[in-house]
């Protein structure tokens, strides 16, 4: 990063140079605004984004036409998965629900993961990790000291929507990301891919990894041959935060869990103390951009609240995960210490991926890769 950019923000929202990839025209607009525009066309609302959605639900039904389930939808008891559980629903699809138990899963998700099942009648399949080799490899991201300590989760539940996806036969994964209220993590604040979680816990691991779903290049090209397609079903309709979570506390007795993805005891210690703390990575810049430009947060608001500290935690939490993961806490004192590293200073695929740029980019043209995964392995800034 140069110097001269070091105190740079954007002028439409509040990316600014503390994120990696991140570059400015000459009005001083950066290129994830730019990005954001060019999702604007890709996932259209009002009529067109009607007509759009309508065109894939028919899709979906009409390949898992006889089938008990024609689509899969991830669920974790947060916001945005039980609203697309709750939006596939009504729009009369057959979702088998999936939830990947790491062990961190605090009571109130998992409340709600019952209360929705319960109450739009739909089955769960639930894969629970084991939990001496999952907690070894999170371990072993912490020791590798790199910003991607959520990674081996994330890896973990495409893995088994992946894997149940195949077993079932079911051709569409529903994706509740959305761009609008989310943005798009910069490739140097989050990476991943199966050959990184193999040389972490090569590296650092003391158990092999015999049960975690991973996903590797052989996982991928048996996805793309069955020809399972990840549709972002929440990008055609308008998904606002506070009209969303009326929603789901209506009709689903839902419980909100106090602040953005702690409904996993982990995610709240990851965003809310190990990346300010340890790396100076503000993930708030990502989503309130994101909400700037989808008109739910004024850059004015945005930017006072920038300025006061990240999520809160507190003390217990810190014990509690530390506790959990049984180390002790000069141990964990070590890791915090260690020097800040990326996925460039370990094996990935990501050298095979730069050299597979435009198959890649087929690829999704074809619905078959997503295309914010796509623009984030390929920036242009």
């Amino acid at each position: 990063m140069k110097n001269s950019q070091s105190n740079k923000i954007c002028t439409r929202c509040v990316a600014d140079t503390t994120i990696p990839n991140i570059s400015f025209d000459k009005e001083g607009v950066c290129n994830f605004c730019y990005l954001h525009n060019e999702m604007e066309k890709e996932y259209p609302q009002g009529k067109i984004g009607a007509q759009k959605l309508k065109e894939i639900v028919q899709e979906i039904k009409n390949k898992g036409q006889g089938k008990k389930y024609n689509c899969i939808v991830g669920v974790s008891g947060g916001r945005d998965s039980s609203f697309l559980l709750y939006m596939a629903v009504k729009l009369g699809l057959k979702p088998l629900a999936v939830h990947f138990d790491n062990g961190w899963d605090s009571p109130i998700a998992v409340t709600n993961i019952k209360k929705s099942l319960e109450k739009l009648k739909i089955d769960l399949e639930t894969i629970v990790v084991n939990w001496e080799e999952f907690k070894d490899l999170q371990i072993s991201y912490l020791k590798a000291s790199v910003p991607d300590a959520e990674i081996p989760t994330d890896v973990g539940i495409l893995g088994t929507l992946h894997r149940v996806a195949i077993k079932e036969g079911i051709k569409y994964i529903l994706n509740g990301h959305s761009f609008r209220t989310e943005g798009v993590q910069p490739l140097g604040w989050t990476y991943m891919d199966g050959k990184y979680i193999v040389a972490i816990q090569k590296k650092f691991g003391k158990y092999p990894l015999k049960t975690y779903p991973n996903v590797n290049l052989s996982d991928l090209a048996e996805v793309t041959w069955q020809k399972i397609k990840t549709v972002p079903l929440i990008n055609y309709v308008e998904y606002n935060h506070t009209k969303v979570q009326k929603i789901l506390e209506k009709e689903l007795d839902w419980t909100y869990y106090g602040g953005h993805h702690q409904e996993s005891y982990y995610t709240n210690f990851f965003q809310s103390y190990l990346l300010p703390k340890k790396f100076g990575i503000d993930k708030r810049k990502i989503e309130y951009s994101a909400l700037i430009r989808s008109g739910q947060m004024t850059r004015e608001n945005a930017l006072l609240k920038i300025k006061t500290a990240p999520v809160p935690y507190e003390d217990e939490m810190i014990n509690y995960v530390i506790s959990k993961l049984w180390m002790t806490r000069s141990e964990f004192n070590k890791i915090m210490a260690l020097p800040a590293k990326t996925f460039h200073d370990y094996p990935t695929y990501y050298p095979l991926i730069r050299a597979f740029k435009w198959p890649m980019k087929m690829t999704y043209k074809l619905n078959l890769f997503p295309k914010l995964l796509y623009q984030k392995l390929f920036p242009k800034g």
